[in-house]
């Protein structure tokens, strides 16, 4: 069994589209949900599912290795970031190098970086007047959103799209695709 860890900050929509993939999967489960924020309803969402949560504070996310402990008593092998806005420190990337994969609400390396989230990924798009945007699933590295691509879905763009229209087309995208990329990525890797 392939045991997941998914990071989220926020609502935890992807997180939910995830553990609803994977729910009755025999070789791939979610068995853990990390959020850095004691209020996110992504916590919620483990609990309904009967998955374990845990919330972490930034001084021991980033002075400690605390975190490599509770993975490897819960035999974690994989780690998907799914709206975590936090950088992911160094030991963990390499305790889990080419195992952590995140998604980007565009097609990097355009509109990637420090603050690039969310709305402020699609407000960027709008005012740029882009003709496309998309989705980008990499693997994580040290740095915010330079990791090796895995894969990338576009979508066209038009002229009477607004930032909130873009997400919505952004949010399709990602549940079209991110639980089957995670799903193939981990067939790769350990089939």
């Amino acid at each position: 069994m392939i045991r997941i860890a998914i990071f989220a900050s926020g609502r935890g929509s992807n997180a939910r589209n995830i553990i609803n993939h994977f729910e009755n999967n025999p070789s791939i489960s979610v068995d853990l949900i990390v959020s850095n924020k004691q209020t996110a309803p992504v916590l919620d969402i483990g609990k309904q599912f009967d998955i374990n949560t845990l919330v972490i504070n930034r001084v021991d996310f980033y002075n400690s290795t605390e975190l490599l402990k509770v993975f490897q008593k819960q035999k974690i092998d994989f780690i998907v970031l799914a709206g975590f806005l936090w950088l992911i420190p160094a030991y963990l990337v390499k305790a889990y190098n080419n195992r952590i994969i995140n998604i980007h609400p565009a097609l990097l390396p355009k509109y990637g970086g420090k603050g690039m989230y969310g709305m402020n990924v699609h407000k960027a798009v709008h005012a740029a007047k882009e003709k496309e945007t998309g989705i980008t699933i990499h693997y994580v590295n040290e740095k915010y959103d330079e990791g090796n691509v895995i894969f990338q879905a576009s979508c066209s763009l038009e002229s009477t799209d607004t930032p909130e229209s873009i997400a919505q087309k952004i949010h399709q995208l990602e549940y079209a695709h991110f639980p089957r990329i995670i799903e193939a990525t981990i067939g790769n890797m350990y089939g």
